[in-house]
């Protein structure tokens, strides 16, 4: 099955649980509706067991398979579990132009039967063994998870062998998909929070690849055909672009020979086509998309900090300050706490491989959209100016430094965190040097990110009855580097 996921692989995610991809991983699925029940028995049978103390106190392995397949190991038999996530490099930004929702058409076909298997043969194969399986395309990579009790490691590992070798994409399994996507799809045509998304990418990136939608569009998906997916298959899914981090029940050894049959038959080197660097359009200015709701979404956010920055932790650190703590930041307080402006609002800061963003999200009555989108542009602006107190400095460093092993105190966690440290380039010992990053992280440095971040102000989507605020036309789209 596909994971679903908005604005570009990010808002909803970030939104869920207020924390910054890649230090504390959230994945939301979406799941058909065909096969919601058999999901909810594999999860509940796996979410039983899954539960491990001291994860991320655990051994980190570099394992290399007798095939030369590389995977970041966590061996604990605390629980008869094993939990794999890997991704390929490529994703969305693979797509061809005109035709955005390919990667997600094949992340949802690619368990629609495979090898001697049709459709419904697959999916009860996995039911019957209580194995979790499933794909997304995410902007920079097409990524894959799979669960399973360890007595059904072999079943699960050769499924999902047949699965990204011997993909059918027959047609009526085809269509299938498409017809749901293309429901999906138009339902977001009356949904705020995903006009707001479609159109901050539109705002931000303008024609590079970040601003076209991962899941498609009503004039892309239907245009895609069997062609187009196994062309994506072809050039994207290789060993030479391949991460993998497994953590669970199994040892070295037998974790290689499983790793060598289920992708060692994959092509050598991939064929993707180059993705130029680009800066997210630069703020101030707003944006306007009229719609017949009662709630006023507002989506804000400008250029961000890339992973590889000598300031990224200063900038997370800050960030927790200003919108990313929940309860306890500076936006909740302001515009929820001490205005009843809003429900909830946050901020999250997102990275690509070739770019960046700070980004946030709230919602509010239209009649009361301009009050909100000013509370916010004030307390950031305040922020940029004067950075946070030292109070504050030491109040988030000291949630995050204790938060760290609630966040990956799951098997199924672990091997997220594990995945997203490989694609972002950190050491493999980073678990255990990270809380000396954000000890280190000193006052100064925090004004500095402030001001590298919210110092130029905002970009800002408004989508409800009426605008609240002039609406100033977009600029001209970036341009690629």
């Amino acid at each position: 099955m596909a994971r679903q996921e908005t604005l570009g692989d990010w808002l909803s995610d970030q939104g869920y649980r207020a924390k910054t991809r890649g230090e504390a991983l959230v994945i939301r699925f979406s799941i058909p509706a065909q096969r919601l029940a058999s999901a909810l028995i594999a999860g509940a049978v796996l979410l039983s067991l899954a539960a491990s103390p001291s994860h991320a106190a655990a051994k980190i392995q570099r394992l290399v398979s007798p095939g030369g397949i590389e995977a970041w190991f966590v061996q604990d038999a605390t629980v008869p579990l094993i939990a794999m996530e890997y991704a390929f490099a490529g994703g969305a930004a693979q797509d061809p132009a005109g035709k955005s929702g390919v990667g997600n058409m094949v992340a949802s076909l690619l368990d629609e039967g495979s090898g001697d298997l049709d459709s419904k043969t697959f999916h009860e194969r996995l039911e019957r063994r209580a194995i979790e399986l499933s794909f997304s395309s995410t902007r920079d990579y097409f990524r894959g998870s799979l669960r399973m009790l360890k007595d059904n490691k072999d079943e699960a590992f050769g499924l999902l062998h047949l699965a990204l070798t011997s993909p059918h994409f027959d047609a009526v399994d085809v269509e299938r998909i498409r017809a749901q996507v293309l429901s999906g799809l138009r339902r977001d045509t009356t949904s705020p929070t995903s006009l707001a998304s479609r159109k901050f990418l539109e705002v931000a990136f303008g024609d590079h690849p970040y601003g076209r939608q991962a899941n498609g569009t009503l004039d892309s998906v239907p245009k895609i055909d069997v062609v187009d997916m196994k062309d994506y298959v072809r050039r994207v899914i290789a060993k030479d672009n391949l991460r993998i981090a497994v953590v669970g029940d199994v040892d070295a050894d037998t974790l290689g020979k499983l790793l060598d049959k289920t992708f060692g038959g994959l092509p050598a080197k991939a064929s993707l086509t180059p993705i130029a660097e680009v800066e997210a359009t630069k703020p101030p200015q707003r944006a306007f998309v009229p719609l017949d709701v009662p709630q006023t979404v507002v989506t804000f956010g400008g250029p961000g900090i890339r992973r590889h920055d000598p300031n990224f932790m200063a900038a997370y650190v800050v960030n927790h300050i200003l919108g990313g703590g929940g309860l306890s930041s500076r936006l909740y307080r302001e515009v929820r706490e001490k205005r009843g402006l809003a429900y909830s609002v946050y901020q999250s800061l997102l990275w690509m491989d070739r770019s960046a963003l700070f980004i946030g999200n709230t919602g509010t009555r239209a009649d009361r959209a301009g009050e909100t989108v000013d509370a916010i542009e004030r307390e950031i602006r305040r922020i940029a100016e004067e950075g946070p107190t030292q109070k504050e400095l030491d109040e988030a460093k000291s949630y995050l430094k204790g938060s760290q092993m609630l966040a990956l105190d799951t098997s199924s966690k672990l091997a997220q965190a594990l995945l997203q440290y490989q694609l972002d380039k950190l050491p493999i010992d980073y678990i255990e040097k990270r809380n000396a990053l954000v000890d280190a992280v000193t006052l100064d440095d925090a004004k500095k990110a402030a001001q590298k971040l919210w110092g130029q102000g905002l970009l800002t989507v408004i989508v409800g009855r009426a605008p609240q605020a002039a609406v100033q036309p977009a600029a001209a789209p970036p341009k690629a580097n």
